[in-house]
């Protein structure tokens, strides 16, 4: 393991410990239910977006580590949420049965609703030393805008009501980048927010996490061996749509602006250079 896998791999270590701190109440049916659905592994990319974009900007992993847990609490909470039989009925997620599955569609519900209010809780929450309330509480609107109906929410909305006789490349581009991209332009945003960015700095990693949103989802896609679906005849594939060719292209032209975008300002660190390259599409 290299030196930058392994301070990544010390950070979701912090966000593994952190969560299950998070999740460590009562033992009840609920309790049970919501770790099941945070504390099955997953690549934490989010949190570690987070946490690497605010330690370049000058964050201790303290003061941050609260929004990273926030982050991922509401992005399992949306996956609970997805993989009931209302939306995409899946039975199965990360190798385990989806909470529905393991606990009834009622409980999951309200696991996933429990989540998502724990999110904010835990955010609100965290401390703001030297006077950092007025970033504590900018940070916490701009993760509610992004995964809120302008954002993540509204990107399964489009997720739904999208007909293949109306697709473009543009209209799955906006699906792509606020269902998927709207946490992910989060987590990079707020880390500079947290380290108290200039707006510049700021617009530099919002650009950041938007290529990295549509890259991971064009990814997912193309890992998708069966966009239809029963309920409509149609899910949603922007690789389906480009062509497998064209979507592979389109990531890896993602990825180098991504970089690009953070090269030569000084921003760009190691770890985070990691991250984007994470999402690359390796072939043998």
């Amino acid at each position: 393991m290299s030196a930058i896998e392994e301070r990544l791999d010390e950070k979701k270590r912090a966000v593994e410990r952190a969560l299950a701190a998070c999740l460590a109440g009562e033992d009840s049916v609920l309790f049970r239910a919501m770790r099941h659905a945070v504390l099955s592994g997953g690549k934490r990319f989010r949190p570690l977006l987070l946490l690497a974009a605010a330690e370049r900007c000058g964050a201790g992993l303290e003061e941050a580590l609260p929004f990273a847990c926030g982050l991922e609490l509401i992005h399992n909470y949306s996956l609970v949420h997805d993989d009931l039989p209302v939306m995409d009925d899946d039975d199965w997620r990360r190798g385990r049965p989806t909470v529905h599955k393991a606990y009834g569609e009622p409980i999951a519900l309200l696991a996933g609703d429990a989540l998502l209010t724990l999110a904010f809780e835990v955010m609100a929450g965290a401390a703001a030393p030297g006077g950092l309330a007025s970033r504590r509480a900018e940070a916490i609107a701009l993760i509610a805008r992004r995964a809120g109906a302008s954002g993540m929410i509204g990107g399964q909305v489009l997720d739904i009501d999208f007909r293949s006789e109306t697709e473009s490349e543009a209209a799955y581009e906006e699906l792509m980048l606020r269902k998927t991209g709207g946490l992910i332009m989060a987590a990079a945003e707020t880390g500079a927010i947290l380290g108290g960015a200039s707006a510049e700095d700021r617009a530099r990693f919002t650009e950041f996490g938007k290529r990295l949103g549509l890259a991971f989802q064009l990814r997912d896609d193309l890992q998708d061996a069966a966009p239809r679906d029963d309920r409509s005849g149609f899910r949603p594939n922007a690789a389906a749509f480009l062509g497998a060719a064209a979507a592979r292209a389109r990531v890896a032209e993602l990825h180098r602006a991504a970089i690009g975008g953070l090269e030569g300002t000084g921003l760009l660190t190691e770890e985070l250079r990691a991250l984007a390259l994470s999402l690359e599409i390796r072939t043998a």
